[in-house]
């Protein structure tokens, strides 16, 4: 199994709901193609670097996970299928890739806990 992260955005005129909706099937789908789901991130609504399809912004989400080179070719085609969907990118992550992520993954946990740490103080 290769380390793996794919990007996607989604279009702007979804609801919270619809868009929580769309990631939960993407990741369903990576669970059931055998994949083990290593980090999520919801990035939130940003500005695009450039108009797609007419829209300046997007849902952004990160979706870091361990697959078979199988599982990336069906994940693909099922964000090419769905409308909600407005740009993509996977790519597989070297041992140093790999290891900065989790890396990254460490100093923001270590960070969320120090904020609590501080707000239970107060």
């Amino acid at each position: 199994m290769n380390n793996y992260e794919t990007v996607f955005i989604l279009t702007p005129v979804l609801s919270e709901v619809q868009m929580k909706e769309a990631v939960e099937k993407f990741t369903n789908l990576l669970k059931s193609e055998g994949a083990e789901i290593v980090n999520e991130e919801n990035w939130g609504l940003r500005k695009l670097a450039y108009p797609i399809d007419k829209k300046t912004t997007g849902f952004y989400q990160l979706v870091e996970f361990k697959a078979n080179p199988q599982t990336i070719e069906t994940l693909e085609i099922n964000f090419r299928r769905d409308e909600r969907v407005i740009r993509f990118l996977t790519f597989r992550q070297d041992k140093f890739a790999a290891e900065y992520a989790a890396k990254r993954r460490n100093l923001k946990s270590a960070a969320k806990e120090t904020i609590k740490e501080t707000v239970k103080e107060i």
